[in-house]
């Protein structure tokens, strides 16, 4: 409901107005009066009315000084000036000043009634406009994350020609083109004891780290959905980049830690020299990155730095083979790394963990026969707890008496554990495959039944499905191959044909039943995924009708 607030001195004038015009009735809200200018300001400053209707000529501060202030902190109100001077110069100052309407007294109630009711219309015709408006953004962009998602892949892929892709980088704004690069990979998350209510704290911090990319230039951040991110960073020489790099990650390190029940790991690769060496740098940074499942939260670790982290955390491990004290290793590394780890991961973190370990500790046979075997049961218990049979583990896993055969290799029993670790997450992968499936599913039901609502949303699918709207984003396009808008617009349209085919409802009105109130936008949209108007793929079909 729009709201109109009135400044006049007369009083009769303003009981008047304000008590012979039914307001709720007509759809506004009157909230406010004021005798003059003066008082006028600070109320309309509080309660932002829509429409001010106002008096020209009153003491203290006039109509014309009043809408000079009210225009300049609120330019999208509509003031209407009432004047009993019927004087070429008030009109024209009016209409520098922006003044919508401009009455002249004597004014009867019904005639003030329709100029608000006019203005009124417009008012909601902008306002649905700018509404259209933010949501078509917001798809754009939606739409422009996903193409940078698969321009990543494109990157780390080196398949696509090196001038291909620096002009497909330029259609998305990315532009390649630099002396050195380097990958830094990041994530953050809710901590353990954290709940739904820190997903907003989350979600400020995300947003202040946009904000700094933005600022910083020279850097690009592409969405990898539930593994966090990837910063591509460009610069002329090495020097350059390590400095800008030194400043983004001092204060990406004060954003995290500044939010309460915020968690944030990074890994930094090597700096590279070629475009097609981006995937060196990314390579580094996944190793970098491995560490997560080792070491606590909160800390960014360097590539180039690995060798001396490992030495920090063999002074941590003070394994003594003589006495046998392997109550000190932590079991809860390796479930940690079954339940989120990534596929790909699986030979850094198992390289990592051995150099954790001690390198003199794991040359001993016996020292190996205990962890392998710690990790087999481990792995067997998770999988089980998937819900696998006996069965299905020894078909993967092979028999335990099988372990023995690998043992006296170190490499041989790295590689036995990386392929464990590779199957163990395979398996997980299957089961959550079939649990979003069932998300995606009930998701896409929910789709079906309100797409033609204008309230629909990715936040309020998310909200449906009781998962964060990031997360429910990430999923949805890996599943689906398509972001959540592609696919809600897809099934629009759609039904939008079919009501062009079978119906003789007007392209406003069609547009309107499948969610879209404004028919300039859904014309839009239209013509955009379908290559022509709702008119033209009419008469198509009329056409065909005709022919057969």
């Amino acid at each position: 409901m729009l709201k109109v607030f009135l400044v006049e001195d007369e009083i009769v004038m303003r009981e008047g107005i304000k008590n012979n015009i039914p307001w709720k009735e007509e759809g506004f809200d009157f909230v406010g009066e004021a005798s003059d200018g003066e008082l006028a300001y600070p109320m309309i400053r509080k309660l932002q009315p829509d429409i001010i209707i106002t008096d020209i000529k009153m003491p203290f501060m006039d109509g014309l000084e009043l809408s000079r202030l009210v225009k300049k902190d609120f330019p999208d109100t509509s003031i209407i000036i009432l004047s009993g001077y019927d004087e070429f110069e008030y009109a024209k100052e009016a209409i520098k000043i922006g003044v919508t309407e401009y009455l002249v007294k004597p004014i009867s109630s019904a005639r003030l009634l329709e100029a608000v009711k006019e203005i009124g219309s417009r008012i909601e015709k902008e306002q649905e406009k700018k509404t259209y408006l933010e949501q078509f953004k917001k798809e754009m962009k939606e739409m422009e994350l996903h193409e940078k998602e698969k321009f990543l892949h494109e990157i780390l892929s080196g398949k696509m020609p090196l001038p291909e892709l620096l002009e497909k980088g330029k259609r998305l704004n990315i532009h390649l083109a630099a002396g050195v690069y380097n990958v830094i990979l990041f994530m953050m998350r809710r901590s353990e004891d954290s709940d739904n209510i820190h997903l907003k704290e989350l979600a400020k911090a995300w947003d202040n780290i946009l904000e700094l990319v933005e600022e910083t230039g020279n850097i690009y951040m592409f969405n990898r959905g539930i593994d966090g991110v990837e910063f591509l960073f460009l610069d002329e020489t090495p020097e350059q980049l390590e400095r800008k790099r030194e400043g983004f990650l001092k204060r990406l390190e004060k954003i995290s830690s500044g939010h309460e029940q915020v968690q944030y790991f990074g890994g930094v690769g090597n700096i590279v020299y070629r475009l097609r060496e981006i995937q060196e740098s990314y390579e580094s940074a996944s190793k970098a990155f491995s560490y997560r499942y080792l070491v606590p939260y909160n800390r960014i670790v360097f590539a180039d730095n690995m060798e001396n982290m490992r030495v920090e955390f063999n002074k941590d491990v003070d394994i003594d083979l003589k006495e046998m004290d392997f109550g000190k290793i932590d079991r809860r590394i390796v479930k940690n790394f079954l339940s989120k780890g990534l596929l790909e991961e699986a030979p850094h973190f198992i390289e990592d963990y051995f150099s954790s370990l001690g390198i003199g500790n794991v040359e001993s046979i016996l020292f190996r026969q205990y962890i392998t075997s710690d990790m087999y049961f481990g792995a067997v218990v998770f999988v089980e707890d998937l819900g696998y049979s006996a069965d299905n583990i020894v078909n993967v896993f092979g028999d335990f008496k099988a372990i023995s055969e690998v043992l006296p290799s170190l490499e041989k029993t790295k590689e036995y554990l990386k392929k464990m670790m590779r199957e163990a997450i395979t398996l997980r992968d299957k089961v959550s495959v079939k649990k979003y499936g069932s998300l995606i599913d009930d998701a896409k039901e929910y789709i079906e039944q309100n797409y033609d609502s204008e309230d629909i949303s990715l936040n309020s699918v998310a909200t449906h499905v009781n998962i964060s709207p990031s997360h429910f984003s990430s999923i949805f396009s890996q599943e689906e191959g398509q972001t959540f808008i592609e696919y809600l617009t897809a099934l629009r349209m759609n039904k939008a044909k079919e009501l062009l085919m079978c119906s003789s409802l007007k392209s406003s009105e069609i547009g309107y039943s499948v969610g879209y109130k404004d028919p300039h936008y859904f014309s839009y949209l239209f013509k955009k995924t379908q290559n022509c108007t709702p008119r033209e793929y009419r008469m198509r079909g009329k056409a065909g009708m005709e022919e057969a």
